[in-house]
């Protein structure tokens, strides 16, 4: 296998979060009922003609990160054939989809690049052309950790033996060129993060598997048996009134799937016990193969052994560890509280009624005093996701410091940007999922957007965000407008529109470019 030179790049790719999945087959009965996952929804076929433009306009080879999430694990329900596996398969995996063991995974993979013919084509051509690839992990394809699923993607790609240095896995972030650091941002998600990158495994009963962290197993257990909600869209699941999820409930679900409510119950209790048991179990680790470990993740990662486990240790501290906070994101507390409401009240009628017959009246008039608190308590209640994700933003001079690095380039929220943070530029490449603001899939929320890190001059690189639309790449302009399609020709020289002189550094904190 030839060794490539990872360590330095004149032109730099980055995009994140485009979760492939498996397809989901549409429905006579329930034609939105995952709509978001049907097939007129994939974004194979932009992905190769992004692919084939960017190496037209590059003038040297181009280095293309994936920058997490790439793969989308949690979200495949498709299961073997019994005939066909010896896999040893519980209830809650037929329901919601395989776990993270290994063989697992690996079916799961061959099912989503099954369904990606396309987009497999398209990173084999663009490798074959001279090109590179990195991956970096994300949290919902945590999965590429097992050595197997990685080499499934290798051969999948069919690549001769000496080019297969061509395409790197980083464990959860990647330095490229010295001057960017690439991660995908679920480290500062308390919700999201991979509480131990350099050892993800546990064991489950006898068998090793990925360890899941809460939002993963909440998508998984949650969202899958609830097909109206898009997990790409934060929105979709998050509403700002209890007003908002009656309307939604009446409108899409009643009709279709009346006991949704009981769906929800049944698996946020689910998703409350799987993460207290995978979060609480010590990670799998060989006091052998440490340093080794370490020495592997900073060679792919184009780091030293120092910032690796400085690196590690910038996070949030995981959201299971404070099981209230999970109650509130998944609304136990309220169901909780209210069950307790009604049980008060019964009590009490109970009792009135050992001492003389008593009217319904009597079983009502505690939950009218009641009541009105439980509803200004849900009131109150706010979810945290949005907090937990804007974390990644807060600690960027740090992370840059530790790196070395003068640009940080994340994804993770779903949301483009492109920001400074104490002389740290911070971009953000959003989202090219299938997520839309409505069930009916008409409303696309968000850009398909890249950043394009890239040499203006000797030892000088300057990134930009642009967004991918209708076959051009369309620049984000400072004040959130963009730019008329962009037919361009790079380095090239100072007339090219990409390769102009960057304007100078606005003040730490003030926002650059910020779209929602």
């Amino acid at each position: 296998m030839t060794q490539l030179d990872f360590s330095k790049s004149n032109h730099t790719i980055v995009m994140s979060d485009i979760h492939l999945a498996d397809e989901e087959e549409p429905s006579p009965r329930h034609p939105l009922w995952k709509r978001f996952k049907m097939r007129e929804h994939f974004i194979d076929d932009d992905f190769a003609s992004f692919l084939v433009f960017i190496q037209k306009q590059a003038d040297s080879l181009v280095e293309l990160v994936l920058n997490g999430d790439i793969f989308d694990f949690d979200s495949v329900m498709t299961l073997p054939h019994k005939s066909d596996s010896e896999m040893n398969i519980n209830w809650v995996e037929r329901l919601r989809g395989l776990s993270a063991e290994e063989s697992k995974s690996r079916f799961k993979f061959k099912v989503i690049l099954d369904a990606h013919p396309i987009w497999i084509q398209a990173i084999r051509d663009f490798v074959l052309a001279g090109n590179r690839v990195v991956f970096v992990i994300g949290n919902h394809d945590l999965e590429l950790h097992w050595p197997g699923v990685r080499q499934d993607l290798i051969q999948r790609l069919g690549l001769a033996p000496e080019l297969h240095g061509r395409v790197r896995f980083c464990e959860w972030f990647y330095i490229s060129n010295r001057d960017t650091l690439i991660e995908h941002g679920n480290q500062y998600d308390a919700y999201c993060l991979c509480s131990n990158p350099v050892h993800p495994l546990i064991k489950m009963g006898s068998q090793p598997q990925v360890r899941m962290p809460f939002g993963n197993l909440a998508g998984k257990l949650m969202t899958n048996g609830m097909g109206f909600i898009n997990p790409h869209a934060t929105e979709s699941f998050i509403k700002s009134s209890v007003w908002e999820y009656v309307v939604f409930y009446f409108r899409y679900v009643i009709k279709t799937h009346p006991f949704l409510l009981w769906t929800w119950f049944w698996s946020a209790l689910l998703t409350l016990v799987y993460s207290l048991i995978e979060g609480f179990l010590p990670a799998m680790k060989d006091p052998l193969t440490i340093d080794s470990r370490l020495q592997d993740i900073a060679e792919r990662s184009n780091a030293t052994i120092p910032m690796v486990l400085a690196l590690k240790e910038v996070h949030v501290h995981p959201a299971i560890f404070n099981p209230i906070k999970i109650l509130r994101e998944l609304w136990l507390d309220r169901a909780i509280l209210l069950g307790m409401i009604f049980f008060v009240s019964f009590q009490f009628f109970s009792l009135l009624n050992v001492f003389s017959r008593a009217s319904s009246f009597w079983l009502v008039l505690p939950m009218i005093f009641l009541i009105p608190a439980f509803i200004l308590y849900a009131k109150n209640v706010e979810s945290e996701v949005e907090d937990t994700q804007r974390a990644a933003f807060k600690m960027a001079p740090l992370s840059a410091q530790i790196a070395r690095v003068k640009r940080i380039v994340q994804g993770h929220t779903h949301h483009e940007e492109h920001r400074l943070n104490g002389g740290v530029e911070v971009l953000n490449t959003g989202t090219w999922s299938a997520a839309y603001h409505d069930v009916e899939c008409t409303q696309p929320y968000g850009r398909k957007c890249f950043a394009w890190i890239r040499q203006v001059r000797k030892g000088e690189r300057v990134a930009n965000l642009y967004e991918w639309a209708n076959g051009k790449a369309i620049l984000v302009l400072p004040d959130g407008h963009q730019q008329s399609g962009l037919d361009f020709k790079i380095p090239g020289g100072p007339s090219s529109e990409l390769a102009d002189t960057p304007a100078e550094p606005a003040p730490a904190d003030e926002v650059l470019l910020h779209s929602s």
